[in-house]
């Protein structure tokens, strides 16, 4: 503003009696305010006596406003025709002229938020970006109080307050407030930067503030913490479902009023991807957020499926593979919403506040998932390209993340019923022992372990109780697992002792390990408890390879470990195994696991295993019941790793059921042989079998006394079958041979083998034993 032509008329007695546009300009006052006034009321203090005997000086002026104005003034003396004083002509500059011209044009031009204020919160000056945000001109709110033209929401009281304290205290001071703008509403970041401003008596005699606008660092800042935040908050479990719910509730509110995922339907279950139909994308809710408290429920329900036109966002976005940014009045946005409305009105009230969303694709490894939609309901403001970046980086973690799921949650499944398939159904007909079992899958990340039990009927009434642990998770442990349990019935089936079978085992492990397609063995290793139940004997033979001892409660008494030496891991190779035998009175009850029920990162294996004991010592209906019991007791909360339990309660087969005989080494002791077998059955009231029986008894004995030693002994069992066993001192196994035409014998075991449902040989510590089981008559 050019002030050179601001001059004044004083008369002799020191009245105003003309004033310049100039003056005006310069202080503000108009020439009908001034004139005919005293001059002296115009000073903001008395001019100093030495400018006024000069007619020329510094003084200080009241501008209209009410801020001080320092000028340098000139008086030139006015004379009649005839030399009298008429007055004087007073012309006046800024002091500093061009430099105070150089800084209005600044302030005013400044390309952030400035305002002066008064001590009583009036504006005094304001520049136009501070016009800008406040939504007045400069003219508009000169001279009037602050309450009236900022809002009394939290920056207006912040603004308020903050100016007392200055003018209060004369120190500056710097605050940030996220705050709107009271010309547009939209919420903003503002840093404040206030100082006092001193007259030349140091008091206050204004307050100055500028305000910068962080909204965009603000933004920045947000979205890194939102990144951050996605790294722990998204993906906490390997499920599918619960990691799409963990996206959804990071984003709401702060980046999103309503956030949703909707999921391919072949990613939620078992099925292949499929391509899009004609009609468009299927898709299914999985999860989905929301800010407002009574806000309208959505359309589509979660678990719900939706058919997505090729027009809409959502189709597109899958198969373009890029976000969309939609806005409401957008083309194609109306007739998207119309469709939707038609197919789930239910939601209608809830998309009509729809102002803004994005559509991004959820991609994994070359995979597409499904979408992730964020929509601005209640917000004034649209999403912009660095929302989008924001969404796609978000949905870029959730999309790997839920993949892991979902390829966690296909192997956990596959490996789970792998596991299942070659777990025993159930324990078949036999009379040595009462079962029951457990096995509960992992639900760790790691996977399903490699955990199995079995219940292998042996020859003479004998049962094997087996439990076995391959150490690692997944369709390898599960594969292995397998294998293993495999090898032991064959193992069993061949009759060996327990100790001798962890031998055969373990070389069996140790030879899968050299195989390169089984490399993962060597590093995983296994475990296994082998055991032996003799009804008759009432004895207990057990070996184990690196595996928990089991427990054994005998009647009326307290659980306690069965001592076993405990025997390397399979796959070692090269050291013994060692068998432990234990007579069981009837009823004992034995509990065979895996280290999944004691073991644990926070758990003390004797207090686990005390725990054990203590349950299984407890009074139980049956042993289902006492298996829920002893899980209910001893496992934790949540489980590390498999488990298996296997409860076995003894039964004994007495004298009413066995019946023995020493046999002379002398072929005429065949009759006599046959004979008492004859009787016995008659005993049992078996005569319908007395034929059959007469037959294997007389081919056993009567190998046993041509190739076998003495002693010799045959014995009948009566159990779900019965079972014909002849024993002699030889560990010469018979082999079964088809006699020629001429041959004159040879054809005895294979005479047993057709009359019999099956046959086979054991070694025993003083010989071999050759048995035979037949069918019983139904009752």
């Amino acid at each position: 503003m050019d002030h050179a032509g601001a001059a004044a008329i004083i008369d002799p007695q020191g009245t105003l009696t003309g004033w310049s546009e100039g003056a005006r300009l310069l202080t503000g006052h108009t020439a009908g305010e001034v004139v005919g006034r005293p001059a002296r009321e115009l000073l903001a203090e008395d001019a100093p006596a030495a400018a006024v005997a000069a007619l020329t000086g510094q003084v200080l002026l009241r501008h209209r406003d009410g801020h001080a104005l320092r000028l340098t003034l000139t008086a030139s003396p006015v004379t009649g025709a005839a030399g009298e004083p008429l007055g004087y002509l007073v012309g006046g500059v800024p002091t500093g002229a061009p430099e105070s011209a150089l800084a209005a044009r600044a302030f005013r031009q400044a390309s952030v938020a400035m305002c002066v204020f008064d001590t009583d919160q009036r504006f005094l000056l304001v520049n136009g970006a501070a016009g800008e945000v406040l939504g007045v001109t400069e003219s508009e709110v000169r001279g009037r109080l602050s309450a009236d033209v900022v809002p009394d929401d939290e920056g207006g009281k912040n603004l308020r307050d903050n100016l007392v304290k200055v003018t209060r205290t004369g120190v500056s001071l710097r605050y940030d407030v996220d705050a709107p703008a009271p010309s547009d509403g939209r919420d903003r970041a503002w840093s404040v930067d206030m100082w006092p401003v001193l007259d030349p008596a140091g008091d206050v005699s204004a307050v100055a503030m500028v305000a910068f606008d962080r909204t965009e660092q603000r933004g920045l800042r947000r979205r890194l913490a939102l990144l951050n935040e996605a790294a722990t908050r998204i993906g906490t479990t390997l499920d599918v479902v619960r990691t799409a719910e963990e996206l959804t509730a990071l984003v709401v509110p702060r980046f999103a009023d309503f956030a949703s995922v909707d999921l391919l339907d072949w990613v939620l279950g078992p099925g292949e991807p499929s391509a899009p139909t004609a009609e468009g994308v299927t898709l299914r809710r999985a999860a989905y957020t929301s800010s407002m408290k009574e806000a309208p429920p959505p359309g589509l329900k979660l678990g719900a499926t939706s058919v997505h036109p090729p027009f809409s966002p959502t189709a597109r976005a899958l198969a373009e593979g890029r976000g969309m940014l939609v806005n409401a009045g957008d083309p194609g946005f109306a007739q998207w919403m119309e469709y939707t409305n038609t197919r789930h009105p239910a939601g209608r009230a809830l998309r009509d506040r729809i102002r803004s969303l994005l559509v991004v694709p959820l991609r994994a490894r070359g995979t597409t998932l499904g979408v992730a939609i964020f929509s601005r309901l209640t917000r004034p403001d649209a999403y912009t390209a660095d929302d989008m970046d924001l969404a796609e980086e978000l949905a870029s973690r959730a999309a790997v993340c839920v993949d892991n799921a979902r390829r966690y949650s296909r192997e956990r499944s596959t490996a789970l019923t792998l596991q299942q398939s070659l777990l025993p159904k159930a324990s078949g007909d036999q009379a040595a022992v009462t079962v029951a079992h457990r096995y509960l899958p992992s639900r760790s990340a790691a996977g399903i372990g490699g955990d199995w039990f079995d219940v292998i009927p042996l020859s003479g009434s004998r049962v094997a109780l087996v439990v076995g642990d391959v150490v690692g998770h997944g369709i390898q442990s599960s594969a292995t697992m397998g294998r293993l349990r495999t090898a032991v019935r064959t193992l069993a089936d061949v009759d060996l002792p327990p100790d001798e079978l962890l031998t055969h085992l373990d070389d069996l492990v140790t030879h899968l390990a050299a195989d390169e397609h089984s490399a993962e063995i060597a590093e995983l290793g296994a475990t296994c408890l082998y055991a032996v139940y003799d009804p008759v004997a009432r004895r207990l033979t057990l070996a184990s390879a690196g595996h928990p001892p089991p427990v054994l409660v005998r009647p009326g008494r307290a659980g306690r470990l069965v001592q076993v030496t405990t025997g390397p891991p399979l796959g070692i190779g090269g050291l013994p195994f060692e068998s432990a035998e234990v007579l069981l009175p009837e009823d004992s009850l034995l509990a065979l696991y895996t280290n999944g029920l004691i073991e644990g990162p926070d758990r003390d294996l004797d207090e686990a295993t005390a725990q054990l004991s203590a349950a299984l010592s407890a009074p139980a209906g049956d042993l289902d019941t006492l298996c829920d019991t002893v899980l209910r007791d001893v496992l934790p909360e949540q489980p590390g790793d498999d488990v298996v339990l296997l409860l076995a309660r003894t039964q004994v087969l007495g004298t009413d059921r066995v019946a023995t005989w020493e046999v002379p080494a002398d072929p005429a002791s065949v009759a006599t042989a046959r004979q008492a077998a004859t009787d016995q059955l008659a005993a049992w009231d078996l005569t319908a079998v007395s034929f059959i029986t007469e037959l294997v008894v007389s081919e056993l004995v009567t190998n046993a006394i041509r190739y076998g030693e003495a002693p010799i002994r045959l014995r009948l069992i009566r159990d779900h079958a019965l079972i014909c066993e002849v024993s002699d001192a030889s560990s010469t196994s018979p082999h079964l041979r088809r006699a020629h035409a001429y041959d004159e014998g040879g054809r005895g075991l294979l005479l047993v083998a057709q009359l019999t449902r099956r046959w086979g040989s054991r070694q025993t510590g003083g010989g071999k034993t050759i048995w035979a089981e037949q069918t019983l008559p139904p009752d």
